[in-house]
Formats: C-alpha cells, sequence, structure tokens
C-alpha cells in the first residue's frame, strides 16, 4: 500500500467518514493540532527520566488518538462505535497531579520555560496542548465536540505544567521565577 494517493494535491482531503474538506477546516485545524500534540507527548515520553510518568504518557497518548479519531469523523454513526473520553481519564490526571504537587517546592510566581531541555520540552507541549483546547472550542462552535474531550485536554495542559516542574526537580534544575521586577534580572 502506497503512503500517497494525490487526492489532497488540490488542497482537500478526507475526513475518516469520507467527506471531503479544504485542509485549513477547523476541523482538520482541532484534530491536526490534537496530532501535534501526541507527537510531542512522544518526544517526551522518550526523554523524561521517570519511568511512571513515562508509563503515564504512553497511556495519554492513547486517548489521545481516541480524541483525534472523534474529531475527524463527522458521522454520528461511525462516533458511536468509538470509545470515548471519560470522567475517569480527566480524574486520573487530576490524581496524578495532585501526587506531584505534594514533593513540588511552592512557586508564587510563573516560571520560565527553560532550563533543560526536558523541561523546555514540557513546557512546548503545554502550549501546543493548549492551542488544541482553543481548536476544539472554535470547532465545538459549528459541530458537536464532546464536552469531556475539551476537559481532557485541558487538564492535560496543567499536567504538562506540573511535569516540567517535576522534570526539573528530577534533574535538579532550578526553575526561574518570573516577576515583575525583570530589570534587575542578571
Amino acid at each position: 500500500m502506497k503512503i500517497y494517493t494525490r487526492t489532497g494535491d488540490l488542497g482537500e482531503t478526507s475526513l475518516a467518514s469520507g467527506t471531503r474538506v479544504p485542509k485549513d477546516h477547523p476541523r482538520l485545524e482541532a484534530y491536526g493540532t490534537v496530532d501535534e500534540l501526541n507527537s510531542y507527548l512522544g518526544l517526551i515520553q522518550s526523554m523524561i527520566p521517570d519511568t511512571t510518568e513515562k508509563l503515564r504518557i504512553t497511556r495519554i497518548q492513547k486517548r489521545i488518538f481516541v480524541v483525534c479519531a472523534c474529531l475527524s469523523i463527522d458521522n454520528i454513526d461511525m462516533l458511536r462505535n468509538l470509545p470515548g473520553i471519560v470522567e475517569e481519564d480527566v480524574t486520573e490526571l487530576e490524581q496524578a497531579m495532585d501526587q506531584i504537587i505534594n514533593q513540588l517546592p511552592i512557586h508564587r510566581n510563573f516560571i520560565l520555560p527553560a532550563g533543560n531541555p526536558v523541561v523546555a520540552h514540557c513546557h512546548i507541549a503545554r502550549t501546543i496542548c493548549r492551542r488544541a483546547e482553543r481548536r476544539m472550542v472554535t470547532l465545538s462552535r459549528e459541530v458537536f465536540v464532546d464536552a469531556m474531550q475539551i476537559k481532557f485536554i485541558n487538564r492535560l495542559s496543567d499536567y504538562l505544567f506540573i511535569l516540567a516542574r517535576k522534570s526539573a526537580m528530577d534533574l535538579g534544575v532550578t526553575e526561574t521565577e518570573w516577576t515583575s521586577d525583570f530589570r534587575n534580572y542578571e
């Protein structure tokens, strides 16, 4: 089987349900950004030292595939046959964050997304996640998007922030807090 189809050469593509849409359609923007996030999670999963978080990210990636699949289908009958994101998926992220936060030093300001490649990559994934959420919300104004999927993506961005902080701690990286007195930075 060839990977190329030549059917998208004029700026259109097919949804998983077969409907042809422009490549800049809000549905493609949404699931394309979620797909980008999933790829970035794979990069992070390959880099972080914590085996528990590696396994958690793999589970998250499997759920992200569900979100992509649902966003790529405009046929309600096909959607009924897909697994969904459920409250337990969100709760798992919240519980993971609660456990990690108890190990972290308190921060009172924004933290610069820097200090180590692993930490920076977690922050990049967090921003991609936020963009994916925005794309999903935009799409939800036009078509049905499962609110639980948006909630999961929202919580995932919080988890990625906490994972960045945990990775900094695990790697012995000093976090730089941002303050409004930035003129006094060295």
